[in-house]
């Protein structure tokens, strides 16, 4: 159902607006959200996730999504600055967060299984509205990037 939702806004608000804003402001709205993705470091926190999500998920989601934050965050600003290095800067965080949430959706169910039902305890809502929002976004940000 999120990707449905986001789907549909994207479609409604997200796409409409990527056709009459420059490529660099297009990309800069894009990038920033992923600026968040520090929030995965909450599969890290006891308490935050049951003691039976395993390690083997947990450290590479969490981490991996702190890598994306900044290099999403360095992009942000290289954008906002008009760097001359800007749009390698977006490339480099594009690949690293799209090709860390592919990694997570992989290894996940084949990690999350074992631990049972309720191993993401309150970080349930990254995988169920989170993931799929940052996906689309990701997949938009190619395409800016391959028609600028």
């Amino acid at each position: 159902m999120s990707f449905v939702a986001f789907g549909l806004i994207t479609n409604l608000y997200i796409w409409p607006q990527l056709h009459v804003v420059s490529p660099s402001s297009a990309l800069t709205a894009l990038v920033a959200i992923h600026m968040y993705r520090f929030v995965g470091l909450g599969f890290l926190v006891p308490g935050v996730t049951s003691p039976t999500l395993p390690p083997a998920f947990a450290g590479p989601a969490a981490w991996g999504n702190l890598v994306a934050a900044i290099l999403a965050l360095v992009a942000t600003v290289a954008l906002r600055a008009d760097a001359s290095w800007a749009l390698v800067a977006v490339w480099i965080f594009n690949s690293w967060g799209a090709a860390d949430l592919l990694y997570a959706m992989v290894n996940g169910p084949r990690r999350l299984a074992p631990a049972g039902p309720g191993s993401l305890a309150a970080m349930y809502f990254i995988p169920t509205l989170v993931v799929p929002a940052l996906l689309v976004t990701h997949g938009l940000i190619f395409w800016v990037l391959l028609h600028t």
